[in-house]
């Protein structure tokens, strides 16, 4: 039989690294416990039967729970693990970025590239990482400092170093190079926000990666996103664009309204140094 409801139960139980977690029955229903906190876990089921039925199971085997249908979770950059410190206080802790990522970050108001050799948690719970950039040269940043973040995939394990000497390269393009690069020109980038104003199924944003698709209808390789991204952030798309930021980091771009549009255009090309951008031309 398929599996028909995913659900999540919240279990009262007293949690240590020296106990075996007891699941509650039916074992048929495929159970499984992810900790929470040190009083709580979460057990999460695969199965064809029923809210109601599900939860008459669990009452009959004597657990306190409350079953309600759980909701994927998409796309985050970062979520939330628990860990106890000594005094017996939960820390949130954040997701960190996996050894080997290849990153934009920030340190002393300097924009570099580099690929994550390590990572911990503070007493608070916030993520740092041991991240070495292109040159060799090492820093110590904390989790906020990254800008963008490209994990490595298991198809570019092999040539990584390939990779990050394109993201070095990139990070340095001007506005007009990543134009070229991308095949992405002013008149396209207005199309685009054209269509994104018009769709209301995407709340009227954009990605790098969707953009890539809709302007050229192939999925984005990883450079193309890094690039692609990096565009969207220039004065030039800032015209149709403003930046939707999650934890700090830019995620996605919204398609301003007609007449932002109108006012952003009308600022940057009465800008003497944009007086020859081809946008003002269009």
């Amino acid at each position: 039989a398929g599996i028909g409801h995913l659900f999540d139960v919240l279990i009262p139980y007293r949690y240590s690294s020296s106990q075996l977690i007891k699941l509650p029955y039916p074992r048929s229903q495929n159970p499984r416990a992810t900790v929470l906190t040190n009083s709580r876990i979460m057990v999460r089921y695969a199965t064809t039967t029923s809210p109601l039925v599900l939860a008459g199971l669990l009452v009959s085997s004597g657990t306190a729970a409350f079953v309600h249908p759980s909701k994927p979770n998409f796309g985050q950059c970062t979520s939330a693990l628990q860990a106890s410190r000594a005094d017996g206080d939960d820390v949130v802790q954040q997701r960190a970025f996996s050894v080997g990522t290849l990153c934009e970050f920030e340190e002393k108001k300097r924009t570099h590239v580099g690929k994550i050799i390590a990572s911990e948690h503070k007493a608070n719970g916030g993520a740092r990482y041991s991240v070495e950039d292109h040159d060799g040269h090492k820093f110590q940043i904390a989790d906020k400092a990254v800008h963008y973040a490209m994990p490595i995939s298991p198809d570019n394990e092999r040539k990584v170093a390939a990779l990050f000497d394109e993201f070095a390269v990139a990070l340095e393009e001007s506005p007009s190079d990543l134009r070229k690069d991308l095949d992405i020109t002013p008149e396209l980038l207005e199309m685009a926000w054209e269509e994104a104003v018009e769709d209301e199924d995407s709340a009227h944003e954009v990605t790098a990666k969707s953009l890539i698709e809709l302007i050229h209808a192939h999925s984005a390789s990883a450079i193309e996103a890094y690039k692609t991204w990096r565009l969207l952030r220039t004065d030039a798309a800032h015209v149709f664009f403003k930046e939707i930021k999650d934890h700090g980091r830019v995620v996605a771009f919204k398609a301003k309204t007609e007449k932002a549009v109108e006012n952003a255009k009308k600022a940057f090309c009465t800008k003497p140094e944009n007086a020859e951008e081809e946008l003002c031309w269009v």
